[in-house]
């Protein structure tokens, strides 16, 4: 059986963490999270999280110990705890400061795909000159 890459393994526990955190947030946090107006936070959270999770467990099928698309999990592993870690918090009444550290999270999603597409502009052409 071959062995799976971190990417698969972080996206599954990304994923079951946002898919459990979004019934959370609707069912057991529902009022609290509407009185204090931040189920679009929450739900921007749990949104961010899910999408990057996937992206996480289809890295892992493409990755075959390629140093570019390890950046991408990376990349995306930082990103999901900054951007939606600081929005969770922020959703259950932490400090507001926690949002001048949102943008960081966000920008290592961005760097993530980013240096996906740097791979897949940099490996075909790697093929094709070398056989």
């Amino acid at each position: 059986m071959k062995q799976s890459t971190p990417w698969l393994l972080s996206g599954a526990i990304f994923g079951f963490i946002g898919v459990a955190l979004g019934a959370f947030g609707a069912h057991g946090l529902a009022e609290a999270l509407e009185a204090r107006q931040a189920t679009a936070i929450w739900k921007t959270a749990v949104q961010y999280q899910m999408w990057h999770a996937l992206g996480l467990i289809l890295l892992s099928l493409l990755e075959r110990k390629d140093p570019p698309l390890r950046g991408v999990g990376f990349a995306f592993c930082i990103g999901i705890l900054i951007f939606s870690g600081t929005l969770y918090g922020i959703g259950l009444g932490g400090p507001r400061w926690l949002g001048a550290i949102t943008p960081l999270g966000g920008l290592a999603l961005l760097i993530g795909w980013l240096l996906l597409a740097r791979a897949a502009v940099i490996r075909p052409n790697h093929r094709q000159n070398n056989p």
